[in-house]
């Protein structure tokens, strides 16, 4: 069964994708507690119909979010919030992170940016992230 109070917002004049509102916003539903594991999202066809956009774009969007290990596909029934496995210790969550890590700094290096500009880049992005998630919890409440 799907939750009816989910309510996806569509902004097609803010410039970013709208598959992509619609993975932002899964994201932020599920980090936030508002979508668990094991539940429902509406039909491709549903949302679709109900943002008034392209089935196609919604299943962009919920491909993507299959691939990054956010939903899972069941069969019959449609998409659903996957259970998510956090690694145990801080140290595991750090090590998965890494790889992502060096990549970034690899790109601070070539930009030549000092490790206190590299390090105020993800503060900005983290605090703007909590805003957002923050936000949209309160907004969807």
């Amino acid at each position: 069964m799907t939750d009816a109070s989910i309510n996806f917002q569509i902004q097609p004049s803010s410039g970013v994708p709208i598959y992509r509102q619609l993975m932002d916003q899964v994201r932020a539903l599920v980090a936030s507690e508002r979508l668990r594991a094991g539940q429902l999202l509406p039909s491709i066809r549903q949302l679709a119909t109900d943002l008034e956009v392209n089935m196609m774009t919604v299943s962009k969007a919920y491909a993507r979010l299959e691939a990054d290990g956010v939903l899972e596909r069941v069969r019959g029934t449609g998409m659903r919030v996957r259970q998510v496995t956090t690694p145990g210790s801080v140290a595991e969550r750090q090590r998965e992170l890494a790889p992502l890590a060096d990549a970034m700094v690899t790109r601070a290096v070539q930009l030549n940016l000092t490790e206190q500009q590299a390090l105020a880049v993800v503060k900005n992005v983290l605090r703007e992230r909590r805003a957002w998630l923050k936000q949209s919890s309160t907004s969807a409440s």
